[in-house]
């Protein structure tokens, strides 16, 4: 596996292309899907939310099933697993999105919304799939690239960057569209959405699918995949393996583990929650913004455009400092700093009801900013979680995946159906409906975050100073291998082989030195989600 010092700055770059197409395909799922098919096509919103909620559980789904099956198999041999895996949905994106943010080909005026119901839902189920395909892939090489935990938070901050470019590009084309059509027409008379507008969200798709092909070219052709052979826990050479870290060269490797493996730990869970919250914060506040811009502030449809392009502005300096403060004060710390300013957002437009054109470009700073933070942070915890157990890498982001995306359809098809104007896109009620959303949904889950966990550094550090524990294949019970213990007198070691390691009702007991003993969990202290001395 590379390190921090092995990965040069252009192979940096063209792995955090390699998401720009996903990130430019999701900035206009999550802010313009529901604007679109509400606002534009005139779909009631529980069909809406319907249509979302369908796409967000196949993507569910699908992901931990590609996860899987991009660890399993692999893959073309001279190209590696994780990019086949990422070449197959990023074709299956160019060729579904067009189709998502066109109009119906065999609808008329008089067709049911059913029908139309029916004609988009297998492209959206299409576009899933290959999102899922992409985006798990892409994830999944970050601990196969680099190996430690600042390097793994730098290339996560290189692929959130370039997720704010994506929004940035997506924003700024979006809000020429609507520039040049009002220069065409009356701004008085096309100040709000309508089906005029469905050549703009047209133009637009094809428009960053142009762009974001380009980028993919530029990830295939500069990311070289690492090719290891991995050893499997129940190998028949009788040699013992070591369960926490070492610094040392000559180290003996750890013993792989496999997806079932994680569903015993409760770390994984752990961090799945976080991500989880995260996601919720991020999305729900993106796919809420261009309605409650449009329904409750009366905002002209420019604004749908402007003002999340002036949050994705605003993540760009928290993106660039994150770094060297996620290094003074650690990654939950800074998590916490982005829940300060998310909740900063929400209570500033509770208190301001006559915010107005000019006042919600103030909110609209905080919550890009707070939302920067935490995505990158939560993305680092869940690279740090997997650590250098990439062989299962694929899995945990598709699980956590799978919670996030079918937690975010749950969502808003509840949201939808609460919505006090089903059967027209807009009434006098819905403008303190979706002032309601957008506080309660960002504030209620940033105010009540999961548990984060301890200073990982400091056990990063304190881990290479100490023995390790070995526990032995199933074999003949015999210990083979005493060198990492040379310089370690007064330990007691304890061997257990991996069966039993993972069978056992506790975790076995490890003896640091002769008077000191601790109940010690194998993931939640060597993938570094956990501080000495805590539970």
């Amino acid at each position: 596996m590379s390190d921090e010092l092995s990965l040069p700055i252009l192979r940096r770059l063209s792995y955090a292309v390699g998401h720009f197409l996903n990130d430019l395909c999701a900035s206009m799922w999550f802010t313009y899907l529901l604007v679109y098919y509400h606002s534009v096509l005139g779909f009631r919103s529980t069909f809406v939310g319907a249509l979302l909620l369908t796409g967000q559980i196949a993507g569910g789904i699908c992901t931990p099933v590609i996860g899987y099956e991009s660890d399993r198999t692999p893959g073309c041999e001279t190209y590696g697993k994780r990019k086949t895996w990422h070449l197959l949905g990023t074709v299956g994106i160019l060729i579904s999105s067009p189709f998502i943010f066109s109009p119906c080909l065999a609808c008329s005026e008089d067709t049911p919304e059913w029908v139309g119901l029916l004609y988009f839902s297998p492209f959206i189920q299409v576009f899933q799939l290959a999102w899922a395909s992409s985006q798990t892939s892409h994830l999944s090489l970050i601990p196969e690239l680099v190996s430690s935990e600042h390097a793994r938070a730098e290339l996560t901050t290189y692929r959130y960057a370039f997720t704010v470019m994506a929004n940035i590009t997506v924003y700024t084309v979006a809000w020429l569209l609507f520039h040049f059509q009002n220069g065409q027409r009356d701004p008085s008379l096309f100040d709000g959405l309508g089906p005029w507008d469905i050549p703009i969200f047209t133009n637009l798709i094809l428009t960053v699918l142009g762009i974001g092909a380009v980028f993919s070219v530029l990830f295939h052709l500069g990311t070289r995949e690492q090719h290891r052979r991995l050893q499997d826990t129940g190998s028949d050479d009788g040699a013992s393996q070591p369960l926490t870290a070492s610094s040392e060269k000559n180290a003996t490797p750890r013993p792989l583990l496999q997806w079932k493996h994680w569903l015993r730990e409760p770390s994984f869970y752990q961090v799945t929650i976080l991500y989880v919250c995260t996601r919720l914060i991020v999305n729900l506040s993106q796919t809420y913004i261009s309605m409650f811009l449009l329904n409750s502030l009366l905002l002209p449809k420019k604004y749908i455009a402007i003002i999340p392009l002036v949050m994705c502005l605003s993540g760009v300096p928290s993106t660039l400092v994150m770094k060297p403060v996620s290094r003074w004060i650690g990654i939950p710390m800074t998590y916490f700093i982005g829940l300060l300013l998310i909740n900063g957002f929400s209570y500033w437009i509770l208190v301001d009801q006559q915010i107005g054109q000019e006042g919600v470009f103030g909110p609209a700073v905080l919550l890009g900013a707070g939302s920067a933070i935490i995505l990158v942070m939560s993305s680092s915890m869940t690279a740090e979680l997997i650590g250098d157990q990439t062989q299962s890498g694929a899995f945990v982001y598709g699980a956590i995946s799978f919670t996030e995306k079918v937690a975010n359809g749950v969502a808003v098809i509840i949201i939808q159906s609460l919505h006090p104007c089903s059967t027209i896109a807009s009434c006098p009620d819905s403008m303190r409906f979706y002032h309601y959303v957008i506080v309660f949904v960002t504030g209620g889950v940033a105010v009540n975050p999961p548990p984060l966990s301890g200073n990982s550094g400091k056990l990063k550090a304190d881990l290479t100073n100490r023995p390790a524990l070995y526990i032995q294949p199933d074999g003949d019970g015999q210990d083979n291998d005493d060198t990492n213990l040379t310089n370690w007198p007064a330990v007691n070691r304890e061997l257990i082989t991996v069966k039993d390691y993972w069978t056992a009702e506790k975790t076995p007991s490890i003896a640091w030195g002769p008077k000191s003993h601790t109940s010690f969990s194998f993931l939640q202290c060597s993938l570094l989600s956990c501080s000495p001395g805590q539970p």
